[in-house]
């Protein structure tokens, strides 16, 4: 008589699953790492400050700031700190000792006036931005010149500047002249990597939901399925949202530029002849059904 055989032993969960949580929990710490890597440079290159200019002991610096940039104005916010050094001051750099005529370059829109003895506050000025187009957007990329020269009672003095930005939506990179002794600057605007990565996420995802989409109507107008109410919701849901999708564009850019015709404009228009075509394959198939259902009762 044989032994009875013995039961197969039952699978363990974990088991099973850690071949496919193994590489997930990788794939996500490099992720992360790669993640924090970029956030961690784009944070750097944000708080470089770049110095031009005098070294002198008597000098007037400038601190400018780039706070924001319009590209469909064609202009960037400078917030400009005046502090007078030495002998130009008083206070402890708070107050010019003589009238202060700060003057700037010609893509500057204004100079700025301190009167003498008085506490000199913060003032922004507007700069202009030229090259490039709002519609290349993500990819546009501009530029501008800044430049500072300084009047103390109707004499020329030194003058250094010390540049940064604060606007997260652009990098801008600064080229300062070959002699180092002149406070000038020359700016180069692009998108930032982060909104620049967004963008192209965004242009992908547009792209997989019009495929999915076209998957969807293939099945349905193959099938004869007729009218599918619920596919009809989500192809009409997934046409309007795709819309208020690529409105959280950061930046708001208009309409026409290179990210709708890359993508937005092809794939609205993908979905909608779906969802055309879906309706009225499911309306002759409904209506056949009809045809052949009176036929049998007659």
């Amino acid at each position: 008589m044989a032994p009875p055989s013995r039961p197969p032993r039952p699978r363990r969960f974990g088991a099973s699953m850690l071949p496919v949580l193994l590489p997930l929990g990788v794939l996500i710490l490099v992720a992360v790492a790669v993640g924090s890597w970029l956030q961690f440079t784009e944070r750097q290159a944000n708080d470089t400050v770049h110095t031009v200019g005098s070294g002198a002991a008597d000098r007037v610096d400038v601190v400018a700031t780039v706070q924001s940039v319009d590209a469909a104005g064609r202009e960037l916010v400078l917030r400009v700190r005046v502090v007078p050094r030495g002998s130009l001051g008083e206070e402890e750099g708070t107050a010019p000792t003589e009238d202060l005529s700060l003057q700037t370059s010609m893509a500057t829109l204004s100079d700025l006036a301190f009167p003498a003895h008085e506490r000199l506050a913060p003032k922004d000025v507007q700069v202009a931005i030229t090259g490039g187009s709002i519609g290349d957007y993500p990819f546009d990329t501009y530029r501008t010149d800044l430049e500072f020269w300084a009047l103390m009672g109707g004499e020329p003095v030194p003058v250094r500047m010390l540049f940064s930005n604060n606007e997260t939506l652009f990098a801008i990179s600064a080229t300062p002249p070959s002699s180092g002794e002149e406070a000038v600057v020359e700016l180069s605007l692009a998108r930032s990597g982060s909104l620049l990565v967004f963008a192209v996420f965004m242009m992908v995802v547009m792209w997989a939901l019009a495929t999915s989409v076209l998957l969807g109507a293939w099945y349905l107008t193959t099938r004869s399925e007729g009218v599918v109410w619920p596919a009809l919701a989500w192809m009409a849901a997934t046409l309007f949202a795709l819309s208020a999708f690529r409105n959280t564009a950061p930046g708001t850019p208009p309409i026409g530029c290179v990210m709708d015709w890359f993508a937005f404009f092809w794939a609205e228009s993908i979905i909608a002849l779906c969802l055309l075509v879906v309706v009225s394959t499911g309306v002759r198939a409904a209506l056949r059904a009809d045809a052949r259902l009176a036929q049998g009762l007659f």
